[in-house]
């Protein structure tokens, strides 16, 4: 039995998806900016002599870069064309 989705109820899912997916980016940047300053006073406060705190913040600033590529499009229109070619191919 197949469920037939409206055009209108498609649309809302997929409206929903993408403000999970930007809300997802934005506490993703928000912790790194949170967290990028406190790593640093801690390692002013140990050991100042060696700088270990650059390797958390290539690491999270690598991972945002990341993340906003895939939210906000970064070769989407290969994703809706593998999307569009599978549901042609479950029609016949």
């Amino acid at each position: 039995m197949k469920i037939q989705y409206s055009e209108e109820n498609s649309k809302y899912i997929r409206a929903r998806k993408r403000v999970d997916e930007l809300k997802g980016f934005y506490w993703h940047l928000a912790t790194s900016v949170f967290v990028i300053p406190i790593i640093i006073v801690v390692n002013y406060k140990t050991s100042w002599g060696f700088q270990w705190f650059w390797f958390p913040l290539f690491g999270m600033l690598i991972s945002v870069i990341i993340h906003g590529f895939v939210v906000f499009g970064y070769n989407k229109e290969w994703e809706e064309r593998k999307v569009r070619e599978l549901m042609e191919k479950d029609n016949f």
